[in-house]
């Protein structure tokens, strides 16, 4: 029996047409990675491909790991010589060897996000810009958005002028100056990694024929994802041999904000006329009612290719909607259920998740769960590199890796504290400029600074440790190279001087990054401190998320892409929170609510056997309560799918215009499970009784999530005290002590 005998019809005509570009329309749980791995073994074992000549390209590490484990496991021997990878590690491997071409070394570093705010920051000063005026984050914006369509800081000038535009000529200003101080630091930010390969490919003929021979098979996943950068370097990747496949869904194109350019999907044809199209449309999934459901709200949509999605699997129970009168209500329908689930031994907390619009409606569900002690998990909290003390290290490693890192080496130039004022940097940062040379060579000259005087004798030992970590990382490696650090400065010793909990926590992490780059080192042939700096800065978010583990998941809509759970809540289903109420008042409403649309049908395809939606007819949003109709997606699901009907019972005052202090009406907490008892005070905003303590200052106490610790400061907050307690194992926490029921011990 051949591999090939296991694909459904669809799939097979997607594994076998190899030739000339082919759009696969991969609606949700059909199979697409299927395709792809398989296309993969055909073009090697029947068409004769060497896989030399493959690339696969996919948008997150985990991706494109997942894609190398299958290839490999289907493929065999010579896999490992087709290129997987994500767009940007795929630049970063070209550019590390052709950069100079266009004007850069070759050793250049990657600006994270933090690092691109620190540079903006020093441009408004420098360019007296009012930052009240033109906030730092809307000026990374408007330069994000340029780069993803291929728009020079001269075209956006020109542009600016042409339009009369005040404000558009202001960015301007301040894209050529940000792009200026990039390329003095020998820098580039993620936008960079694409578009100065465009550009390498653009002016440079003979790399761009070099890599069009390598690539003489293109596939692309999650096309409906790409930026308007993304598909010009496909383009010229493909124009040669356009022999170019691209899968994607145009109805789960949900990044828009990101840059995302739907019409890259929507119009492939027109861009590549011969373009064969299959569409993959049996989804392997979900049940009948959950697919049904979601075809149901997405043939809504104008912007879209038609398709419809079916199934084999069974009918399943129908769509759980519930209606509540308080969103305090809703997050306690939703721990009760998911309690009542994992007793009776239906689910584990692995297999719920709780999908929303966004970040803040986790507020609820957090403390819910945290008072019925429930597991959880939010995707998309503080990244671990960006905790301080990583981010200090990792600054270490860049300057001794790239000292045209001018970020990095201010970041670290007082850490640990050396005693160089704020005056003796700006003398040196002046004096860089004059001279046209990066902040760590003039630090390297800081005798011949002006006026710097004895100041420049605490700059010394700074330097020479610089110098001697330079000449030793080729030779130790990068894991004895961080811990030479860690020794060195003291880092770790301070924290442990320092004793508190919280101390201890970022030693943890620290232990984590030597796991990390260990790890590195180990599965790399030739390990470099380069190598693991590109690694690290090329980690995504969502990469994070650790499977098999037994929690519920938290998230927000745009999160859960690409994930599936056995039951699936979407909570917050009303008009003004989901859609969005700048999405109903934008400028062209029905473009923004089709996308919001097609997040809608990601959260319900998320759900393998069961999905619930619930909603609240009240919500407090800034401290009001504010009323909302129950959401027009919901409207859109045929009502013989749904276990309840719509009330279409409505609040008088409009879903936006009525807004009071008039806290919800108090509800009981019915059917609470034993043992599982909890003020409902916290879900209903009435008054709690505040009565005195039997703990104070010095006490040891205990809680029910935090497990034990001493209390630091007790505050009378009026209505109830205030405690700050540091937990043993969790850190300082503040809390109200009705809430918090902290035991003494």
């Amino acid at each position: 029996m051949s591999i090939y005998d296991t694909l459904n019809e669809q799939q097979k005509q997607g594994v076998f047409t190899t030739d000339g570009p082919v759009l696969i329309l991969a609606g949700a749980g059909s199979g697409k990675t299927r395709v792809l791995t398989h296309r993969t073994a055909y073009l090697i074992e029947e068409k004769g491909v060497n896989p030399y000549h493959i690339m696969a390209i996919t948008f997150t590490n985990k991706a494109a790991g997942e894609m190398r484990e299958r290839i490999d496991n289907l493929v065999g021997y010579g896999s490992e010589s087709i290129w997987v990878s994500t767009f940007h590690s795929t630049c970063v491997r070209i550019l590390r060897r052709h950069i100079d071409r266009i004007g850069f070394d070759t050793n250049f570093t990657i600006y994270d996000a933090d690092d691109s705010k620190t540079v903006m920051k020093d441009i408004c000063k420098r360019l007296n810009i009012d930052t009240k005026m033109y906030k730092e984050k809307s000026l990374l914006a408007a330069i994000s958005s340029a780069k993803d369509e291929l728009i020079s800081p001269e075209e956006f000038a020109l542009r600016a002028v042409n339009a009369g535009d005040y404000a558009k000529r202001k960015q301007s200003e301040v894209y050529r100056e940000y792009q200026e101080t990039l390329r003095k630091n020998n820098a580039l930010d993620f936008d960079d990694l694409i578009v100065k390969t465009v550009e390498l490919f653009e002016t440079d003929p003979e790399v761009l024929d070099y890599y069009q021979e390598r690539f003489r098979y293109i596939m692309v996943d999650e096309y409906q994802d790409t930026n308007t950068a993304q598909f010009k370097l496909i383009s010229l990747l493909a124009r040669k041999y356009k022999n170019l496949c691209v899968v994607g869904d145009d109805d789960q194109s949900i990044y828009k904000f990101r840059g995302a350019n739907i019409y890259n999907i929507l119009n492939f044809e027109k861009y590549f006329p011969e373009a064969v199209t299959i569409r993959l449309e049996q989804n392997y999934r979900s049940t009948k009612n959950i697919l049904n459901a979601a075809n149901g709200v997405i043939a809504n949509n104008i912007g879209r290719k038609e398709k419809t999605l079916w199934t084999d699997n069974p009918e399943g129970e129908k769509i759980d909607f519930e209606q509540f009168d308080t969103a305090y209500e809703e997050a306690d329908y939703v721990a009760r259920d998911i309690l009542s689930g994992t007793k009776s031994g239906r689910y584990h907390y692995g297999d719920y998740a709780v999908l929303y619009r966004t970040n803040a409606q986790s507020r609820l569900f957090e403390e819910r769960f945290i008072t019925s002690n429930i597991p959880y998990k939010i995707v998309g909290g503080v990244n671990f590199y960006a905790r301080k003390e990583i981010k200090d290290l990792l600054a270490y490693l860049k300057t001794i890796d790239n000292g045209r890192d001018d970020l990095a080496v201010r970041r670290i130039i007082n850490v640990p504290k050396r005693g160089i004022g704020a005056t003796t940097l700006l003398k040196v940062a002046d004096w860089a400029s004059v001279c046209g040379i990066s902040f760590y060579d003039a630090l390297k000259q800081a005798e011949e600074v002006p006026n710097l005087g004895k100041a420049s004798l605490k700059i010394r030992p700074f330097v020479n440790f610089i110098q001697t970590m330079r000449s030793k990382a080729p030779i130790i490696g990068v894991s004895e190279l961080l811990r030479e650090i860690i020794e060195e400065t003291g880092y770790v010793r301070e924290l442990e001087a320092e004793g508190t909990d919280e101390a201890m926590a970022r030693i943890e992490n620290i232990d984590e990054l030597i796991s990390k780059v260990v790890a590195y080192e180990e599965s790399e042939e030739q390990p470099t401190l380069s190598g693991f700096l590109e690694e690290v800065a090329l980690v995504a978010d969502i990469d994070g998320l650790e499977e098999g583990s037994d929690y519920v998941v938290l998230m927000t809509l745009h999160s859960a892409k690409g994930l599936e759970f056995p039951k699936v809540f979407l909570a917050g289903m009303e008009d003004g929170l989901f859609p969005s109420y700048m999405s109903i008042v934008a400028d062209n409403p029905t473009e923004a609510i089709e996308e919001e649309r097609r997040l809608a049908y990601v959260g319900i395809t998320r759900a393998r056997e069961e999905l619930a939606i619930t909603c609240a007819r009240t919500r407090m949003v800034r401290g009001e309560t504010q009323y909302n109709k129950v959401s027009r997606f919901v409207k859109e699901i045929p009502s013989e799918l749904l276990s309840a009907e719509i009330r279409q019972k409505e609040p008088k005052e409009s879903s936006f215009a009525k807004r009071t202090v008039t806290k919800p009406k108090r509800t009981s907490l019915r059917d609470q499970p034993s043992g599982q008892n909890m003020q409902s005070q916290i879900f209903t905003g009435a008054a709690m009784k505040k009565t005195a303590l039997d703990y104070g200052v010095g006490d040891r106490v205990s809680h029910v999530k935090f497990g034990t610790g001493t209390v630091k400061a007790v505050m009378d907050g009026g209505r109830d005290y205030e405690v700050t307690v540091d937990f043993d194992t969790a850190g300082t926490k503040k809390m109200f002590a009705g809430f918090a029921k902290l035991k003494k011990i």
